[in-house]
């Protein structure tokens, strides 16, 4: 098969997809249809957290698809309620829903919230406070929670209910709070798609201050940032902060499917029967290989993302082309002389793989990357930066 031929053909043209074709790989390694060898800074956006073909994610998923491979949210697995268990006592969360994807943990998360003020509020208090620059998802409500003009277009009517604050702008969310009928504030601790931006500790106080003072909910959405990406178990823990809801996806299935959206004491009880639902929602399969995920993010792997992180910014700050690095973890973003999408080609053609977000290079490499390749694809990307 001509796989991009066939691709081109049959396939909805929703990405600019780069010219090469993956077939196989290995941790860090990538192999295109040619045999081309490529070390991977992606991750397809933060998922394959322990890179490709992970022995033990494998035998996990492997194990559990000669087992049961679905059953439908009528019964019981213990891939889901394992999961659950781990989510909950390693975040002090009391509950987690799961589906297929952030986009759809953040709708839960909206559902929740909304769901809650009904029944505490009359359905007097729907609005949610979320940020500018920021990025929740492409149904009609994610993208409606979306602090981004430009993803408000062509496909309205969209979700009513979302204000945006300027998280550079100090008092913007305590005005937003006072103006409004609020139930919640939802933030990313650091904005992936909007330029891998962290969130200053100044503004995270004013969340919690905000949320205190007119009783709302707090909700990050970990959809990126969450599963080790920052070099905590989850982005929030970098900061002094305690949500009520916690939506996460990407790195929890290592590469398949799932989102999981959390929920502490104040809405753990909120969603009852009938009120959502989703069929592959807690797929044995995908469970399995999220429970993989999460058994191993401990301290010491924790700590050698952290290292990674400090690795690359050393390497990085200064260097001919740099003019900023930002980001947490091995989340990073690289503000360019050159045009990001020319660095991205040079590199892709040199072998490394690194994608962008917005005008910047982007850096999402598996948080084990070994040392030895992160070493050798960091110094293509300084040559291919200093051009």
């Amino acid at each position: 098969m001509d796989i991009k031929k066939t691709d081109d053909t049959y396939v909805a043209h929703t990405y600019g997809r780069f010219p090469v074709a993956f077939v196989s790989g290995k941790g860090a390694k990538l192999y295109d249809d040619e045999g081309k060898e490529y070390i991977d800074l992606s991750t397809g956006i933060a998922t394959n957290v322990f890179g490709v073909a992970d022995d033990q994610w494998v035998a996990a998923v492997t194990a559990q698809l000669g087992n049961v491979q679905h059953t439908s949210n009528l019964y019981y697995t213990e891939p889901c309620a394992k999961l659950a268990q781990l989510l909950c006592e390693r975040t002090g969360m009391k509950k987690v829903f799961f589906s297929n994807s952030g986009a759809e943990a953040n709708e839960c998360a909206i559902k929740t919230a909304r769901r809650w003020q009904h029944l505490n509020y009359g359905g007097e208090r729907p609005v949610i406070i979320t940020l500018k620059n920021s990025f929740h998802g492409r149904t009609i409500t994610t993208l409606a929670a979306t602090g981004q003009d430009v993803f408000h277009t062509e496909f309205g009517p969209f979700t009513e209910g979302f204000v945006y604050a300027d998280p550079n702008v100090p008092g913007d969310l305590t005005r937003l709070a006072e103006e409004n009928p609020c139930c919640a504030v939802m933030i990313e601790t650091v904005q992936g798609e909007g330029g891998v931006n962290p969130l200053s500790t100044e503004f995270v106080a004013e969340v919690n201050a905000v949320a205190e003072k007119h009783g709302l909910l707090i909700i990050v959405d970990e959809v990126q940032t969450g599963n080790g990406r920052t070099g905590r178990l989850y982005g929030y823990m970098n900061f002094d902060l305690k949500p009520d809801i916690v939506s996460t996806a990407k790195g929890l299935g290592g590469g398949l499917p799932i989102g999981a959206c959390m929920l502490g004491e104040r809405v753990q009880d909120v969603l009852t029967p009938g009120s959502h639902g989703s069929t592959f929602g807690g797929n044995p399969v995908c469970c399995a290989g999220a429970v993989s995920v999460i058994e191993r993010l401990d301290d010491a792997l924790l700590e050698g993302v952290r290292q990674r992180s400090e690795y690359i910014i050393i390497q990085l700050n200064g260097s001919k082309g740099v003019k900023s690095i930002s980001g947490l973890g091995l989340m990073l973003g690289i503000e360019t002389e050159r045009p990001a999408k020319e660095v991205i080609s040079g590199c892709l053609e040199r072998g490394v793989v690194v994608i962008s977000a917005k005008n910047k290079v982007r850096l999402l490499p598996p948080l084990n990357i070994d040392m030895d390749d992160l070493k050798k694809a960091i110094n293509i990307l300084k040559e291919e930066l200093a051009k």
